[in-house]
């Protein structure tokens, strides 16, 4: 339950905006940049949305005039930022986090350096940073942010990679490692297999020896789909309708029956991911697509003793240092080097077609992530 106090510090990772102001996310000090209704030319175009509702309705592109920087602050220029589905959720107004409007959109990305403050030391011109916490504000071709607004990461990755690195990465790689002590050769069951995260678990869990089932809806194009994410290194792939069938024990006469389940759906496909566990195993809820609770039966509770459990990675970083995600960054980076962890499919978009990419990204069956590229 988020308290008065929580919900302030929370709001605070935001900044504070004020009418006909802007303040960028993570800043401190004086006002950043300030909304231009002027229509003379601006190099800084920011995506805007003033109140919450639909996306390609509300959402709006905007001229922000760029501050000075100041001693503790970092120029950055974007390079590229992807719209996920907390992006949309936090414009909708119904996400965990919701900034002080109005407010710049984007949660996550990969931007340059382009000039420093005199007291910063983690960062110098031409370094790639990306956001350290949600809610940065990433949809803008350049912003002034507070050093400790910023990670930085290395440049020798893909910039797919880069720009989509702190989140379903992030998310798939702790929830393979912190909730249940699998071995080589152990499974995991998951649905929404082709998200962002979904794709992510799939080569993670293959680079750690890991056998994973992955679950789909069915659609025209599920041949394709099946065949680019066995690509990722998935070993058996079902829609929601196969995992239902008496035979899908088949699967387990050459696969053991997974300890660890992932759901990001919720309703009739999380019951089912529970059906499929191991006894004693664990089911790691991160996303509820289908707007449906999770329901659990009695009897799998008592006589499997499973157990239902929550992930949310700003909860995560709350609980971490710094230190402790910057490892994370760097462990995903690893394994991006070595071919083990690709980007999503995507589609880049130039920031003024911004309608055309929020519009895509809440279309059904969404084959690849929109990338907005300023």
């Amino acid at each position: 339950m988020w308290g008065p106090g929580a919900l302030r510090r929370a709001r605070a990772l935001f900044g504070r905006l004020r009418p006909g102001l802007f303040r960028a996310s993570g800043r401190r000090g004086p006002t950043a940049s300030s909304f231009s209704a002027s229509a003379e030319p601006c190099r800084v175009r920011a995506l805007v949305y003033e109140r919450h509702g639909d996306p390609a309705k509300v959402v709006e592109l905007k001229n922000l005039e760029l501050a000075a920087v100041g001693g503790s602050d970092v120029h950055v220029k974007m390079l590229a930022a992807p719209i996920n589905p907390a992006d949309i959720n936090m414009i909708q107004g119904n996400y965990g986090l919701l900034p002080k409007l109005p407010a710049v959109g984007g949660n996550e990305g990969v931007g340059q350096v382009v000039a420093v403050g005199s007291n910063v030391t983690g960062v110098k011109p031409g370094d790639w940073v990306i956001p350290a916490n949600a809610g940065l504000g990433t949809w803008q071709t350049e912003a002034v942010f507070h050093e400790e607004a910023l990670m930085s990461v290395p440049s020798d990755i893909p910039l797919h990679s880069a720009a989509t690195l702190s989140v379903n990465p992030c998310t798939a790689y702790r929830m393979l490692v912190d909730f249940e002590q699998l071995q080589p050769g152990d499974s995991v069951i998951q649905n929404a297999a082709n998200s962002g995260v979904g794709q992510a678990v799939i080569q993670l869990a293959a680079a750690l020896g890991l056998r994973t089932i992955n679950v789909v809806r069915d659609r025209p194009d599920i041949q394709k789909l099946t065949d680019r994410l066995k690509r990722l290194g998935a070993e058996h792939i079902v829609t929601e309708e196969e995992l239902r069938k008496p035979d899908m024990k088949n699967i387990f006469k050459a696969t053991p029956q997974p300890r660890l389940a992932l759901n990001c759906v919720g309703g009739k496909s999380s019951t089912e991911l529970l059906r499929q566990l191991a006894p004693g195993g664990t089911m790691v809820t991160y996303g509820g697509m289908a707007k449906q609770p999770v329901t659990a039966s009695v009897s799998l509770l008592i006589f499997k003793d499973l157990k239902l459990r929550g992930f949310w990675l700003s909860q995560w970083k709350k609980a971490h240092s710094t230190e402790q995600f910057k490892e994370l960054i760097l462990t995903l980076c690893d394994f991006i080097r070595r071919g083990q962890l690709a980007a999503p499919a995507c589609s880049e978009v130039p920031l003024q077609h911004y309608q055309q990419a929020l519009e895509a990204s809440m279309r059904p069956f969404v084959s690849s992530k929109q990338i907005l590229t300023m």
